[in-house]
């Protein structure tokens, strides 16, 4: 059986919450503590309970719910030959779609592939997200990028990359141009901790440090990064929250399996962004339950069945335990939410489908490949897109 005896928790409600506009050095502690709020009998405890209503809790809740069945239903689909590649975010669901929940729709969100609660928590539509997975023809990104790897301008949502890491220097970025502007709007980002390895990393902790920026850098420590444990990152010697202390900036630890613990460390972190107090570091202490991707086989590197002995348990059971709690939900109407839910997304697959799966189309007609990668089209691609023209003018001639 799975050992994870080696982990030191604090119990729920243990971290002491330091006002959000306090010098980084008063944050220490928070780096190498855990930010926990639901403690084993479902009760929010401590000075980090953000106090949702019932009404926040459900929704957060549902979200989580529409995510994992999201996911499942798109991994079968892999699985089915309907899309070559997936990757899913089970176990992880509590970081999205907490923060999602938080951050303004006009924030700016430089996602890496494990955040698509993000997109859902901001009511975009899964039909759309599974078009892209499918690469058919309403496809809004008209099969340029890898399933997955999605971009919603309407949703404040950046175009997600394969190369791990540049998610932080862009968020950076745009936060610093945001800050410009005397805009209130801020900037977040996440990577794995086996990314914190990449230079990416520390220059954009440098650029956050020195020009203040008004961003909220997660590191979403789920255990595994790939096939190698998180102390090939260096997780093994200290918390990867302490790595923003030499930059002067607060690093928070917070359980990642903890919804209302995620909520108030992000709520905590905006705050501090949007009163110009600079940027905050935050790991997300979690695990990942699936296999890193659907080209990934977890079993030839960790027990099969490790992710049930996780001590800090499932996000959506534990958001669950603590509604009960309070008496705001039950059983009954959990299993009618769950087949609500699970209706809804075999609705829309339903949908989807029907437009094409990858490796069927129908595809996007080929002139597309000229539109929507240049503002003003540079003279060899107008070369190009007039041979195309005359060649399928060609061919369609009797």
């Amino acid at each position: 059986m799975p050992d994870f005896g080696y982990l030191q928790l604090p119990k729920a409600g243990d971290a002491k919450r330091p006002d959000p506009g306090v010098m980084a050095a008063a944050t220490h502690d928070l780096a190498y503590g855990l930010v926990r709020v639901i403690d084993d009998q479902g009760a929010a405890v401590g000075a980090w309970d953000p106090k949702l209503d019932a009404e926040t809790l459900r929704r957060g809740l549902r979200v989580m719910l529409l995510t994992r069945i999201f996911d499942d239903r798109m991994f079968k689909a892999q699985r089915q030959g309907k899309t070559p590649f997936y990757m899913k975010c089970t176990g992880e669901e509590a970081v999205a779609v907490a923060q999602g929940l938080v951050l303004n729709r006009d924030d700016m969100c430089f996602a890496s592939y494990r955040q698509q609660g993000l997109l859902i928590a901001r009511d975009w539509p899964i039909f759309d997200l599974m078009c892209q997975i499918y690469s058919n023809s309403d496809d809004r990104l008209k099969g340029r990028q890898l399933p997955v790897l999605y971009s919603v301008r309407e949703a404040g949502f950046f175009s997600l990359s394969g190369n791990l890491g540049t998610q932080f220097p862009q968020a950076v970025g745009w936060a610093m141009a945001s800050a410009y502007k005397r805009d209130t709007k801020i900037a977040a980002a996440w990577i794995g901790e086996g990314a914190s390895a990449e230079g990416d990393f520390h220059h954009a902790l440098t650029f956050a440090a020195v020009y203040h920026a008004p961003v909220i850098l997660n590191l979403v420590n789920n255990q595994w990064a790939i096939s190698s444990s998180q102390d090939v990152a260096g997780g093994e010697e200290t918390t990867f929250a302490s790595r923003a202390i030499g930059f002067g900036i607060p690093g928070i630890r917070v359980d990642g399996n903890d919804f209302l613990a995620v909520h108030a460390v992000t709520s905590w972190a905006a705050e501090r962004a949007r009163t110009n107090r600079g940027p905050t570091l935050i790991e997300h202490f979690t695990y990942r339950a699936a296999p890193h991707s659907t080209s990934d086989d977890p079993g030839r590197y960790r027990p099969g069945d490790e992710h049930k002995y996780w001590p800090l348990g499932d996000p959506i059971l534990r958001l669950k335990a603590h509604l009960e709690h309070i008496g705001e939900w039950d059983e009954k109407r959990h299993i009618a939410l769950t087949a609500e839910i699970e209706a809804h997304v075999d609705a829309a697959n339903r949908k989807a489908q029907q437009l094409g799966v990858h490796g069927g189309g129908p595809y996007h007609d080929s002139s597309t490949m000229f539109e929507d990668v240049y503002k003003d089209m540079p003279w060899h691609l107008r070369e190009q897109q007039a041979e195309l023209k005359r060649f399928t003018a060609g061919k369609a001639k009797p």
